[in-house]
Formats: C-alpha cells, sequence, structure tokens
C-alpha cells in the first residue's frame, strides 16, 4: 500500500475507569487485509532495554465491522488476527488496557492524572506501519476531571474539524506508528512552565505535589538545551520540545523520545523558592535533563543500525550502548559546565563519583563494554545479587570510555580534534541522512578525524576489562587523581542491606572475605563474635578490628543458623578526588571552550555555518 495515499489509523483513547486504572482505547483500519488484519502491541518500548509484552496489560478485546462483531485469534503473546472482512467496510478493535506503572516506560492512571507511552497502548496495524495516524485524545467523564489538559510534543491534527487546541483534548497527528509511539501524553491538572531554547517553544510540565521554583528550572534548563542545540549546531531537528515531569515523594528515572522526555524524580530534587546554591539532588536531576535531551540527537537520530528499524516484538541487539548512552552519560554533566549551570569543582565532583561507581564493582574485571551493550536484555536490565560482580555498566564505563577517548584525541592532536568533531561528524552523516551507525563506525569516523590509529584503544576500553588510565590521561589536562579508602574499618567485602533493626547481605563480593568464608547474598547476619549485630553494632565492631583479624560470624540462611569464621581485609580503596591545578590551556579549551562554528551541507550541497 502507497503511504502517500493510505487512509489514516484513527486511534481513541480514554480515561474510561481513572479509579480502576483503565485506559479504554480503539484502533480504526479503513482498508483491512482482506485476508484478515492482525494487530499487535510492542513487546519492549525503545530507550529500555528489556522484553516488559506490554499485551499483558489489555483486559478485553473485541473487535467490529459494519456494526457486527468480528472474530479476533490471539496468535501469540501479543498478536491478534481479525477474520477477514468486507472490502468496504472499516475495521474497530476495542479494548481496555490496566495502567498502573508509575514509571518513565508504561502507563499510569488514577483520579490524579493519566499518563501513557504509545507502546503501552496502541495496536500496531501490521502491513500498515507507515500509514497516518490520527488520534483523539479524551478527557475522562465527570466534573472532577473538569480542569484536566494534555502535554505532549504529539502536533495537533491542523486539517480536521476536532483539531486539538493548546493542551487541549481532541485529535493529535502523527506521520505513520513509529513516529506515534515516539510521544509520551500526559493528561491532568500539571503545572505548565514555558520558555524558549534558540527559538524553539519548549515546556516542563510538573504532576505531583511540588514547590518548585519554575524561574530557576526554566532559566537553567535553557542554558542547557542552548548549549546542546548549539553544539551540534542549528536549527534543532524538533519543532517543540516537552519535558513531562512526574514528582514523589522517592524516585528517579528518564526515557528519551524524539521532541519529550518523561521523567520520575523526588520532589525534593526540584529547586524551590529562595535556594541560591546547587544543591546535590537540583544538580543530579539537570543532569538527568541534560542526559535525555542530549538523546535528542545521540540514539533518537544518530542510531546503532540494529535500531534501523526498530523491531519491536523482539529483542534488538547491539554492542554500542557504550556510545549511545554512555557517550550521552558522558555529555550530560559536561553540558552543565559548558552552559554555566554547575563550576569545574561541580563536575570533577561528579566525575570522581562516576570513577568510584566503575571501580567499586568487580564485574568491570569480567565483563567488556561490548558485552555489556549486547547482554544489556538479559543482564543489565535483569539484575539481581551478583550483578556487582558479574557486570559492568554501559553507562558508567562508558562514560569513562567516552572521556578516555576524548582525553586521547585532544592531547595527541594538539588540540585539534576531539570527541566533539566525532559526535557532530556522526549528526551530519548518520543522524541526518537517517543511516545507521555500524559496530566500528565510531572508531573509522575518530581515526579519519584526527588522523590517529586507535584499534588498540578500542581493543583495550571497548573490548577489554582493564581499568582505564585515568590518572595518566588526566595529567596532560593539569587535573590530578587521587584514590584512597573511605572508611579506616576493617572490611567483610560485602554490600549490606538494613531490614529495620537487621542486617543481610545484598551482595558478596568476588574475592572478598566473606565469599572466602562461605557467606553468601541473602543471609541474615545474627551475631559477630557472640554479639548480636544491628546496623549500628556492626559499624562499631568492625570500626575497631584491624586488617588481617578473624571474627566468628552466625547468620541464617533461609531458617538454618550456620556458622562461619572470617578474616578480615583492609578496607577498600574506593574514594576519588579530582583537583584542577595551574592554568591548564589543554584544559580550558576542554571544559570551558563553547561550541565551534561548523559547516553543515545541505542535501543540495550548499554549505551554510
Amino acid at each position: 500500500m502507497n503511504p502517500m495515499t493510505s487512509p489514516h489509523i484513527h486511534y481513541a483513547i480514554r480515561p474510561h475507569a481513572p479509579e480502576a486504572h483503565l485506559f479504554a482505547v480503539s484502533c480504526r483500519v479503513e482498508r483491512p487485509n482482506l485476508q484478515g488484519q492482525s494487530f499487535a502491541l510492542p513487546a519492549w518500548i525503545p530507550g529500555s532495554y528489556l522484553i516488559r509484552d506490554f499485551a499483558r496489560h489489555i483486559v478485553r478485546i473485541t473487535a467490529e465491522a459494519g456494526g457486527k462483531p468480528v472474530a479476533l485469534t490471539k496468535t501469540d503473546k501479543h498478536t491478534w488476527q481479525a477474520e477477514a472482512v468486507n472490502g468496504q467496510q472499516a475495521l474497530t478493535v476495542h479494548y481496555l488496557v490496566y495502567a498502573w506503572d508509575l514509571s518513565v516506560r508504561g502507563a499510569h492512571l488514577d483520579q490524579t492524572h493519566g499518563f501513557f507511552n504509545g507502546t503501552s497502548v496502541f495496536l500496531r496495524v501490521i502491513g500498515q506501519e507507515e500509514s497516518p495516524c490520527l488520534v483523539d485524545l479524551q478527557p475522562p467523564n465527570g466534573k472532577p476531571y473538569a480542569g484536566w489538559r494534555v502535554a505532549t510534543a504529539l502536533a495537533p491534527a491542523t486539517r480536521e474539524k476536532k483539531s486539538a487546541k493548546p493542551h487541549g483534548f481532541g485529535l493529535y497527528a502523527a506521520a505513520n506508528y513509529d513516529e506515534l509511539i515516539d510521544h509520551p501524553v500526559e493528561m491532568g491538572t500539571f503545572t505548565l512552565a514555558k520558555f524558549k531554547a534558540c527559538g524553539i517553544p519548549h515546556e516542563i510540565a510538573i504532576t505531583g505535589q511540588h514547590d518548585c521554583d519554575l524561574d530557576r528550572l526554566t532559566a537553567d534548563l535553557k542554558k542547557i538545551c542552548e548549549w546542546q542545540i548549539r553544539f551540534f549546531g542549528e536549527p534543532a531537528p524538533m519543532k517543540k520540545y516537552v519535558f513531562l515531569v512526574t514528582a514523589v515523594g522517592e524516585g528517579y528515572g528518564g526515557l528519551e523520545h524524539r521532541a519529550s522526555t518523561a521523567l520520575l524524580c523526588s520532589r525534593d530534587d526540584l529547586p524551590y523558592a529562595g535556594m541560591s546554591n546547587m544543591p546535590e539532588r537540583y544538580r543530579n536531576f539537570l543532569g538527568l535533563c541534560s542526559h535525555e535531551y542530549f538523546h535528542t540527537w545521540n540514539v533518537k537520530r544518530i542510531k546503532p543500525a540494529a535500531f534501523t528499524p526498530y523491531d519491536l516484538n523482539r529483542e534488538n541487539y547491539t554492542s554500542l550502548l557504550w556510545a549511545f548512552e554512555g557517550f550521552t552519560s558522558y555529555y550530560d554533566d559536561l553540558a552543565l559546565l559548558r552552559a554555566g549551570v554547575i563550576t569545574e569543582n561541580d563536575w570533577l565532583d561528579l566525575l570522581a563519583k562516576n570513577i568510584d561507581n566503575v571501580l567499586r564493582n568487580p564485574g568491570r574485571l569480567q565483563q567488556t563494554l561490548a558485552e555489556s551493550s549486547f547482554d544489556a536484555w538479559s543482564k543489565y536490565y535483569r539484575q539481581d545479587e551478583n550483578t556487582p560482580n558479574a557486570v559492568v555498566s554501559y553507562y558508567t564505563k562508558g562514560a569513562l570510555a567516552a572521556l578516555a577517548l576524548d582525553l586521547t584525541l585532544r592531547n595527541e592532536t594538539g588540540g585539534k580534534t576531539s570527541l566533539d568533531d566525532v559526535m557532530r561528524a556522526l549528526w551530519r552523516r548518520h543522524g541526518q541522512r537517517n543511516i545507521g551507525v555500524g559496530e566500528d563506525d565510531i572508531r573509522r569516523l575518530a581515526e579519519e578525524l584526527s588522523g590517529m590509529k586507535l584499534k588498540a584503544f578500542f581493543s583495550k576500553t571497548i573490548h577489554g576489562t582493564d581499568d582505564l588510565p585515568l590518572k595518566k590521561l588526566l595529567q596532560p589536562f593539569g587535573i590530578k587523581l587521587r584514590r584512597e579508602a573511605s572508611s579506616k574499618q576493617a572490611a567483610l567485602g560485602a554490600k549490606l542491606s538494613n531490614e529495620g533493626n537487621e542486617v543481610r547481605l545484598a551482595t558478596v563480593y568476588s574475592g572478598s572475605p566473606a565469599e572466602a568464608a562461605g557467606l553468601s547474598a541473602g543471609d541474615l547476619l545474627v551475631a559477630i563474635d557472640q554479639l548480636r549485630m544491628t546496623p549500628t553494632t556492626i559499624e562499631r565492631l568492625l570500626g575497631r578490628k584491624k586488617p588481617g583479624e578473624t571474627v566468628s560470624v552466625h547468620a541464617f540462611r533461609r531458617d538454618e543458623l550456620m556458622h562461619f569464621t572470617v578474616r578480615l581485609a583492609a578496607p577498600a580503596v574506593d574514594k576519588s578526588t579530582l583537583t584542577a591545578e595551574g592554568n591548564n590551556a589543554l584544559r580550558k579549551q576542554w571544559l570551558h571552550e563553547s561550541h565551534r562554528q561548523i559547516e553543515r551541507t545541505t542535501p543540495q550541497g550548499k554549505k551554510r555555518s
């Protein structure tokens, strides 16, 4: 079917029963497949690499054509086949979706608000994915919901009678199914703030109780967004951008989309009136916003070849998440510094914490960044008590790999080439042309731009498990890295979990005294040296012990009391400190340079700055 002449796929979605967390959704197909139309709900959502089987939340589904029922047959866990209907009749599927996932990945509905990602609620019309889509966003029934409005980057259907007004219910449009599911929707009585970055309208919609200083937040986000737009080069790739923020007691997370992001934060992460400094919680929230915004380019448009296009039925494997998440994790905080939102010391503190996060876990010595990327579906997103021993994060170590590559390029070329140049070239050659990035394209591009041979660097950094030589790499930039123990107490070599007044082993680290003695994750510590253990007493007791001393440990494993003898180790060297020394020109160029003016070539071959 020619997408230029295809009729629209018509969707409608309404909060059917907010108190029961049910959305009522319909999908009407004007020209269903004559042999019987198939429908499917995605098994995962791009940006979150885990099979989530969203179809399990469909609690009832029916179909009709010409006012008569049409039989539906479920052919697998997320696909339905409708029986053939008269070729002149439209086919409509009606279904209810249970929405009680308060996260950035799914759908959530109650009497206070409604939120959904398209992957959770919109069936894909198989064979007509390129057809244009119309979506009728409808309000819930009843006076309590009279004040509800809509926040989304989805465009109003301008040529339709029921076209939605700004922040109103009504008809919205998408060019195809891929665009449809890439625009999450918030509906309710959210707080709304607006600003422009490089002329592009931006909105922040905050759901949940909060005391946010909107002027402070918009001012800081404006600086960050403008820096990123200018970093890649104007014009920005979207006509409008929306930050959809859900503020709760405790929460953290974000998911990128092509013109918006869904964010979950603690209300204490937001700035408050009269706040003059930069608290750590607010700094981290701005880093989250910066991270998801950078994805507007890096992963939403500059994509791994494995994601062009997405296969929403199954896992999409790539060994490049270290670049798409790791590089983004490097630039998210760097953007805060370069935009003037945080200080150099703030940034060094953030970098030191990231180094500690990587070096703390033995898994970095077992799994490469390429393997971590490929195994995200089965390991990183399915963490258990042994994850710290077996897995390295392509976010945190990926950010350090980006740092190492940036420093290497800058130092070896005297500041003439950097990772900035690589990112801009990726945007021009891949993002703007919708050409997927191959498994070795980043190395080749970095070599082309710098004139260097980088095969050995990538072999060690991306395909090896050695710790990165960050101390050596930072020296030419006048930054000194020190490592020391954050505690003086002798170590068990385990991560502890406090449960009320009890202490449980959450993780037993590889090669640790606890592992050598036979202790295991999940063991409940009862006593050490015949003294009852609590979160307070275990810290005091270990603080009086010296490395090499042995202690007698009693612990419950399930309901069985067991005894262990543990020889304590020296405290782990687990704290990094970064200090900038002197007036270093390379460091100044790296951390404080504004974006360079870059030439970009239009499809017609005309150059413009």
